[in-house]
């Protein structure tokens, strides 16, 4: 029979003793200290300067102030810090000559994080290839592949004892879209084939990474209880009420591309079959090479991290092609009664981190 809820007395709500209250941060984005210590460049330094839009450094100073920045954290409750290790503070140039003073920083703040009780969950690449291999292609060179997952390796073995949570790559849809795709970030193309061609080179690179952390696990290299993941914008895709085919075939491509795409790799190993053919229909050529399914299948993590700022909305294209003759699957759809962040242009939809829990509840369990 019915409870009357009236009747119901619910318990407040409490967090899991092992629930982690943290905060996030990226090098480029806080460290300072681009240009010394022996770190390396990478395209932001020149891209920042030249558009006149602000200095790299000191940004907020966390090459020298994560000292007090820890100690506020354990002030105030905070136990994990999501951070991540500049490639060029490591390799300057990407590959080769290691920079001793850059490897020794990352102990000293491991170990400060540690005096703090503060776990450090550390990502691997966060938008800062560096400019002697961007100026290569970055990800569009497989060279860039190779140099990213001994920086990889490296880090994994020099910080065993350290870290205990790592991801690959942060947000890997992001640099193929606003690179090579959108335009926006250095180099500021319109090119939809090398976009795909980036994402797929960094799916490559994501899973070399992870298969060699496998084997340093097996090998008793990294902590016993430590983890590997990657980290994504999920935008969960919405079109309208009433949709077409063509309007369910626009939120097919676009969450295929966003999300699909990454949630198959760490999961299962491999790429959507769906979205290979349809990007092959639209005359777009992945850089495929005899062995690269094998690899793909080592991207299995062990967990994922999802970053969730907007929904995305979507309807059938006017043109198979854009202004730029690139293909193109959807065009935006604007909701009625959406809610805008107006500073930044985008969509406030609480309910999207919940449909894409349940989206992955559904199609991708434990």
């Amino acid at each position: 029979m019915p409870v009357n809820p009236a009747s119901v007395t619910n318990p407040p709500a409490q967090f899991p003793e092992d629930f982690v209250f943290g905060g996030a941060t990226a090098a480029y984005q806080v460290e300072g200290e681009t240009r010394t210590h022996g770190k390396g460049k990478v395209a932001w330094d020149d891209f920042l300067e030249a558009q006149g839009r602000f200095s790299p450094d000191p940004a907020s100073d966390f090459y020298n102030q994560y000292p007090v920045d820890l100690e506020l954290c354990e002030e105030f409750g905070i136990n994990g810090i999501r951070l991540s290790i500049a490639w060029s503070r490591i390799f300057p140039n990407g590959t080769g000559e290691i920079n001793p003073e850059g490897v020794q920083f990352y102990h000293d703040l491991f170990a400060e994080c540690h005096k703090h009780h503060v776990e450090p969950f550390v990502t691997l690449h966060h938008f800062d290839t560096p400019l002697a291999l961007f100026e290569k292609g970055d990800f569009l060179n497989r060279e860039t592949i190779d140099a990213f997952v001994d920086f990889a390796t490296f880090c994994f073995k020099e910080y065993a004892d350290q870290v205990t949570y790592w991801f690959t790559f942060n947000e890997p849809i992001v640099e193929p879209e606003q690179r090579y795709q959108e335009g926006v970030w250095f180099p500021q193309l319109h090119d939809f084939n090398r976009a795909r061609t980036v994402q797929y080179h960094i799916s490559l690179a994501h899973a070399l990474a992870v298969a060699n952390y496998r084997r340093a696990y097996d090998e008793g290299a990294v902590r016993s209880d430590a983890k590997i993941g990657m980290i994504n914008c999920f935008t969960p895709v919405y079109t309208k009420e009433n949709p077409s085919e063509a309007d369910l075939e626009a939120v097919r491509m676009t969450s295929g591309i966003n999300n699909r795409w990454w949630l198959d790799l760490i999961t299962k190993g491999e790429l959507p079959a769906d979205v290979l053919d349809s990007l092959a229909e639209g005359g777009v050529k992945l850089p495929f090479r005899a062995g690269d399914q094998e690899i793909l299948k080592q991207g299995v993590v062990d967990w994922l991290g999802c970053n969730y700022y907007h929904p995305t909305r979507v309807q059938a294209p006017a043109s198979k092609v854009d202004q730029y003759g690139l293909p193109h699957f959807a065009d935006e759809y604007v909701w009625p009664d959406a809610v805008m962040n107006e500073s930044r242009g985008w969509e406030i939809y609480p309910r999207g981190l919940y449909d894409f829990g349940m989206d992955c509840a559904k199609n991708y369990p434990d």
